[in-house]
């Protein structure tokens, strides 16, 4: 073989062998930082993984919300009209946190079916609703919160 073509063959098997290794590192590192929505009917149907950092959301149930009187230890049940899962977060809640109003809990799945999370995000204003929400609320034939306690607006 000619040195001249040898020398480009293992130019071009090293840039390959570069570019492979730094697809699968960033294959890898997304693996690990994904975070999947998990329906409160598809988490109790076994769907979503355990001890693995989920995304879960649906509507508060209204008379779920149960605080700690001597910690920032919080439990509330979340729905989707079919199913209902429990969440526990430890920490304060956002100010737009409300039963009946639909929310994403950040967190792992336990072996009790209980999502541990870490983090609560609750919905902008009276209109706005995570889409993943929204889709899994469309999917079980319910429309979403009605704004009864909504105030009246001047114009």
């Amino acid at each position: 073989m000619n040195p001249l073509r040898r020398k480009r063959l293992l130019i071009i098997l090293a840039i390959m062998a570069g570019v492979g290794i730094a697809v699968t590192l960033a294959l890898s590192a997304l693996r690990e930082n994904i975070n999947l929505f998990y329906t409160p009917t598809q988490i109790a149907n076994g769907e979503a993984p355990l001890d693995t950092r989920i995304r879960a959301g649906g509507m508060v149930e209204a008379g779920s919300l149960k605080r700690s009187g001597d910690s920032l230890d919080v439990t509330f049940v979340v729905t989707d009209f079919n199913k209902s899962v429990t969440i526990t977060y430890r920490g304060i809640l956002p100010d737009l946190f409300r039963e009946g109003q639909g929310i994403v809990a950040l967190g792992k799945l336990n072996d009790d079916g209980v999502v541990v999370a870490d983090e609560v995000l609750a919905k902008h204003d009276e209109k706005y609703m995570p889409p993943e929400v929204t889709k899994a609320l469309k999917d079980s034939g319910q429309s979403g919160p009605t704004p009864a306690s909504a105030p009246a607006r001047e114009g």
